[in-house]
């Protein structure tokens, strides 16, 4: 059977690979140009949108639109609430509290102002649309905190309320919504109450046996591990399906719970499944936006004047700042914090797909300022995600709130070699920190005056108490070649698997002992051992650091010292990276090199080019 494609449009598989295409681009981009993904993704749909009209997903795609988005934002929920371990909460949890039972209701009340003083909307249409105004958007949170590297509390901060307000916002907004229906119909007060509590209640239990079903069918075994990761997706697809039957968007709620439930049963393949999901919703919040951007209606901007712009200025700096200073007054997170969380509230497409939905439905009933809520719910995410996404980062380090502005490394391992090496990087003006299960191989380290933590770096106790968001490179440098590997494999997604080093195992030229590519990380440096580059140390090998100069090259370095091992490469900006032994290296003037001399070389050196 033939299908009829309208004149000018594009088939709906192009436009899912153009969709595709655009989100991941601009992502890829955006870590090119270190610039905010988000602020890319929204250009890239604008230009092929409406400015271009190469793409529009209302004429391409249909009448699935709809269904997409919200499946979408339901599985970018449920990644959210399977990040939402209540051990990573530590101190911040106070303040996600009251961010949630204070900052919610209190945050509603401010928007509806907002929304019929700056904007002029009646109360009806305000109150629905300040309900959806609750949501701070996990869509953008995200990308932006992944970008700012903002420290372990405000940013903890950030993403549970993002996340646990996104359901509570579209749960507020169908509350407000029933009360404007029993208002303007027949329907009764308690039948519009009853409806909705059975609704949340269905949601939460729905939500609550599912996870815990799920964790307990994983654990006995009663899956395959190859199925785990589609039984987990088509039980998330039927749970939010079922919830949203019963109460329009209360599906939200119910995979939200499902998730936090499922991240905190201590599975064995938990973090199997959370990173698949990450890259999954990745690939979702690209579509989104861009779908987002590509249907943007500049005939329905048209219709907001200069109210449009006074009430988005009343929610950035008087609804939002007012609702997070006065709920988290008293709760013990820090000044500088709270200015941080209060200055940063984007929105995103939950707010957007929310706001048209109900607008809809408004205009059914007869409030015509409702046709003003879709492109000011609009207006209101390029806005902030345009603000956050350009002056977060630089807010947060102004503030003293992110990691260090030189990426660091993590030393793991405390002995003579890596204890030299350490204080080169010290001596460089790296940040370094020196990890150890055993409290006595880090003597030195500590009489070094470098930061050290004594314990295991994949423990839960390492999680919680060190801000490893100030450091880009991992070394695993102990005497236990298993461990190295282990500490490797585990934290390479974590910190980027080239920028993840071992030291050379004993017996890795064996081929009984060679691991696959996949397990591990990278050599560097000379190919010696770990008691080998310890007994260079003890035979009066040291660490040097060298700056190159345009007199100074990197050739002249070579001529000059052939016995040296070069360890490291730093670049002008700070920036360092190991370098292997055999690898070729890119000097220019303002580099800075790293490398382990041997006692011979200490004479007749240029004592202005090295440290």
């Amino acid at each position: 059977m033939a299908i009829e494609v309208e004149a000018g449009a594009m088939a709906p598989v192009m436009a899912f690979a153009l969709v595709g295409a655009l989100g991941v681009g601009s992502q890829w981009l955006a870590w090119r140009l270190r610039m905010p993904a988000i602020v890319l993704m929204l250009v890239a749909g604008v230009l092929v949108g409406p400015v271009a009209g190469v793409f529009d997903p209302a004429r391409d795609i249909g009448p699935l639109m709809g269904p997409i988005i919200s499946i979408a934002v339901a599985i970018i929920l449920f990644e959210g609430g399977l990040t939402l371990n209540f051990h990573s909460l530590s101190d911040a949890a106070k303040g996600v509290r009251r961010l949630v039972f204070v900052g919610a209701p209190l945050g509603w009340l401010t928007s509806t102002l907002a929304l019929r003083y700056g904007a002029g909307l009646s109360w009806e249409s305000a109150a629905v649309f300040g309900g959806i105004m609750i949501v701070t958007g996990p869509t953008v949170i995200a990308p932006l905190l992944r970008t700012a590297r903002l420290s372990k509390r405000p940013a903890a901060l950030l993403q549970w309320e993002a996340i646990i307000n996104d359901p509570i916002g579209a749960l507020a907004a169908v509350f407000a919504y029933e009360v404007v229906l029993v208002l303007n119909t027949a329907t009764t007060v308690q039948a519009a109450v009853m409806d909705l509590v059975i609704g949340i209640g269905f949601a939460t239990i729905l939500g609550v046996a599912a996870g815990y079903g799920l964790a307990r069918s994983f654990k006995r075994g009663w899956v395959p591990e190859y199925m785990k990761v589609p039984v987990l997706f088509a039980l998330l697809l039927a749970i939010f399906g079922v919830s949203d039957y019963v109460l329009h968007e209360s599906g939200l709620l119910a995979v939200t719970i499902m998730g936090i439930v499922i991240a905190n049963a201590n599975l064995p393949s938990y973090e199997e499944l959370r990173r698949f999901k990450e890259h999954a919703t990745v690939l979702l919040v690209s579509g989104v936006f861009i779908l987002l951007a590509a249907s943007l209606d500049f005939g329905a901007l048209r219709q907001l004047d200069m109210r449009a712009i006074a009430f988005v200025l009343a929610v950035v700096l008087v609804a939002r700042p007012l609702t997070v200073m006065l709920s988290l007054m008293g709760s013990g997170v820090p000044f500088k914090e709270q200015i941080l969380v209060a200055f940063t509230g984007p929105r995103g497409v939950v707010l957007v797909a929310v706001a048209g939905l109900f607008g809809d439905r408004l205009i059914g009933l007869g409030f015509e300022d409702a046709t003003l809520i879709g492109p000011l719910a609009f207006v209101l995410v390029a806005f902030t995600v345009v603000l956050h996404g350009f002056t977060l980062a630089p807010f947060a380090r102004w503030l003293g709130l992110t990691g260090a502005d030189v990426p660091g490394v993590v030393v793991i391992g405390g002995s003579s070699w890596t204890t030299a090496f350490a204080e080169a990087l010290k001596k460089a003006e790296v940040p370094v920190l020196m990890t150890d299960p055993n409290f006595g191989n880090l003597r030195g380290a500590r009489a070094a005056g470098i930061p050290t933590f004594s314990g295991d770096i994949l423990s839960e106790a390492a999680e919680q108490r060190l801000e490893l968001i100030s450091y880009a490179t991992l070394v695993a440098a102990t005497d236990n070649d298993a461990y190295n590997t282990l500490v490797a494999t585990d934290l390479a997604p974590e910190f980027g698997r080239d920028s993840v080093f071992q030291v050379m195992r004993a017996k890795s030229d064996s081929a009984r002992h060679q691991l696959p590519r996949t397990l591990g990380g990278r050599n560097f440096g000379p190919e010696e051992t770990h008691a080998g580059l310890n007994r260079m140390i003890a035979e009066g090998w040291t660490f040097r650091i060298t700056r190159l100069t345009e007199e100074y090259t990197l050739e002249d370095w070579r001529t000059k010292r052939p016995g040296a091992h070069l360890f490291a490469r730093i670049g002008p900006s700070g920036a360092i990276r190991l370098v292997r032994k055999d690898e070729e290296v890119k000097g220019a003037p303002g580099v800075r090199i790293i490398a382990l001399r041997p006692p011979g070389e200490e004479e007749g050196e240029q004592p202005p080019a090295d440290a």
